[in-house]
């Protein structure tokens, strides 16, 4: 998604994109994972550096520019900052004014309540299961199509497959697009005619335009007359219901705010008694060790939770290794002879919950649960993890860190393309794939559900599971097979949690040379010529308390992405958005500091 500017210094400006960022900023599959803080100009970064430093805001800034910025581009967030910045200009705009007769108060509560990752999550849950949401797909998807370069030979892959994609949702005939859209494609060609690709383009930029006037002028309202009855009846909501009634018996007009006219000095939060160490490896280690290990609620002075201790991993177990255990799995499930009647993906589908289920299968849907600390209700702590019967000795954070990965704009994988891996590059995105078919599998509610659950199994059968690719793939056979028995007919299949374990295996000694490389380039611009050391033994930078926090507006900063990404499912609208909105402060950390002041 293209935006307004690449200078950092311009776009910070704007409350709307540093939402987002921070929300980009803080995925876990980064080393360092700053946060910006705009009512200040302050920086926070994590790791922080040694304490005899004097990191520059603008050394900080042109790191940002350079190793950030370009994936934040080729993410899902971007695209959803595009579609809210399109949502806003409408709000804004004499012609929503005049054609939906709305006042400057409207105007204001409206871009309140739909701007950054948590306003935009909001809408696209209020619209879940309606034409709407399929109209936002569809614009969400063309705009990535259409900022592809041709000219790229992996672009030109990608804009393939997408426009394959909305083929088999949205241009199929019957869907809402089609049915808004009627006139502009009947006139739109064949996909093989390649000579007509900037026919193609234009006709879907011209269909593009019509769905969003129809999201602003039809969606828009109908999200505003909810939000309004929203925070009537919500009691945490009082105080913004009561500002929004003050601006509506205001004649006067007042110019929405956009660009702050005015900042303060940027400046970046100085560490104290941090010793000359900096290494983002170990610190996750940290966090992720106090994660599994579960704290007392004393421990962590964090007296809303009750955390649950586990079990301590014994002498032989450590919490700084990536790579997983076999040991972690448990028993494999074998093939059933009557696959109407297994738990899970066989022609009888996905059981339900109550539904007795063979133990080996149900300890891999359990696996699912503990790979990504995500999966959590947001009012409990994160050391509350589902356990296997066997405890998981050694599955650290890199499921974690790769379920990040597609939301980051894929900076692993281009760091794999980088170092000529392309056995691990592909391995990869076959962990991201089967990632992408899970939750379309297992929620048939989503829109498009059987035809997406289809395409994604085909796509993943012939890309890698075909006989002449499985012999290429360092995975287990049996594994690779029972994933094409299932894939194939768009079936769930445990054997999914199974694959991507040993791939994380085989990815785990990557992505740590990933995050040293990470290390290097932010030493190499916050401290050059300086020797900071990357040791083998962590130093303690920050306390529990300090961990626990930023665990959580990490895995904060994943949900709003999975989200909207749509590797998660959306959450029920409830009181839960209404004591969002009235939290969040787009000045004051936003989307994250909004879910954390709920949590802490």
């Amino acid at each position: 998604a293209s935006i307004a500017s690449t200078d950092m210094e311009l776009l910070l400006r704007d409350d709307v994109f540093v939402d987002f960022f921070n929300t980009f900023l803080n995925l876990p599959v980064f080393g360092q994972t700053p946060i910006y803080i705009s009512s200040t100009g302050r920086w926070y970064l994590w790791p922080q550096l040694p304490s005899h430093l004097d990191p520059s805001p603008a050394a900080l800034l042109a790191w940002l520019e350079k190793h950030r910025l370009p994936h934040f581009c080729k993410s899902s967030l971007c695209l959803h900052l595009a579609l809210c910045q399109e949502l806003l200009g409408f709000i804004r705009s004499g012609e929503a004014a005049e054609l939906l007769n709305w006042q400057s108060a409207d105007q204001w509560l409206l871009e309140k309540c739909i701007s950054g990752t948590h306003g935009m999550r909001h809408f696209c849950a209020f619209v879940r299961g309606t034409a709407g949401e399929e109209l936002i797909d569809f614009w969400l998807i063309t705009e990535r199509l259409l900022g592809l370069d041709l000219s790229n030979v992996s672009q030109r892959d990608l804009s393939l497959s997408l426009a394959h994609r909305l083929r088999a949702t949205h241009l199929r005939e019957g869907s809402s697009v089609i049915t808004l859209c009627t006139t502009i494609i009947g006139s739109l060609p064949k996909a093989k005619h390649i000579q007509s690709i900037s026919t193609r383009r234009e006709i879907l930029s011209k269909m593009q335009k019509q769905v969003l006037f129809m999201i602003q002028s039809y969606w828009l309202p109908k999200f505003f007359a909810h939000c309004k009855m929203g925070i009537e009846e919500e009691e945490s909501c009082q105080a913004l219901l009561q500002e929004y009634q003050e601006r509506l018996s205001q004649a006067s007009w007042q110019e929405p705010p956009g660009l702050s006219e005015s900042l303060p000095t940027m400046h970046i939060k100085r560490s104290h008694g941090v010793a000359g160490l900096y290494c983002s490896l170990k610190a996750k280690a940290e966090i992720w060790a106090l994660v599994k290990k579960g704290k007392s609620t004393q421990e962590l002075k964090m007296a809303t939770f009750q955390v649950k201790p586990e079990r301590q991993p014994g002498p032989t177990e450590s919490t700084e290794e990536l790579c997983l255990d076999k040991e972690a799995l448990g028993s494999i499930p074998q093939q059933s002879e009557h696959p109407a009647n297994t738990a899970f993906g066989g022609k009888g589908g996905v059981s339900f919950p109550g539904r007795p289920q063979f133990s080996a299968e149900q300890d891999l849907e359990n696996l699912c649960k503990e790979k990504i600390i995500s999966d959590l209700p947001p009012s409990a702590s994160l050391a509350q993890l589902p356990s296997l019967k066997k405890p998981v000795k050694t599955l650290d954070f890199l499921p974690w860190a790769l379920t990040a990965e597609v939301c980051a704009g894929q900076p692993f994988r281009d760091f794999l393309e980088r170092q000529n891996m392309s056995m691990e590059t592909h391995l990869l995105d076959l962990w991201q794939d089967l990632e992408e078919f899970l939750p379309v599998v297992l929620d048939s509610s989503r829109e498009n559900s059987f035809f997406l659950r289809h395409l994604i199994g085909e796509k993943i059968c012939k890309t890698y599971l075909e006989e002449g690719s499985i012999q290429k793939l360092p995975l287990e056979t049996r594994t690779l097979t029972s994933l094409w028995n299932h894939l194939i007919s768009g079936e769930f299949s445990p054997w999914i949690f199974r694959a991507q374990m040993e791939i994380c295996k085989v990815l785990c000694s990557f992505y740590k040379e990933f995050l040293a490389d990470d290390d290097r380039t932010f030493l190499h611009f916050m401290a050059p010529g300086s020797d900071v050391p990357m040791p083998v033994v962590p130093g303690h930078a920050a306390g529990r308390g300090e961990h626990f926090h930023l665990s959580q507006r990490m895995n904060q900063a994943l949900k709003l992405s999975q989200a909207l990404h749509g590797t998660k499912s959306l959450e029920r609208i409830s009181s839960k958005h209404w004591q969002l909105l009235s939290a969040r402060d787009l000045k004051k950390g936003g989307s994250i500091q909004a879910d954390m002041e709920l949590l802490l």
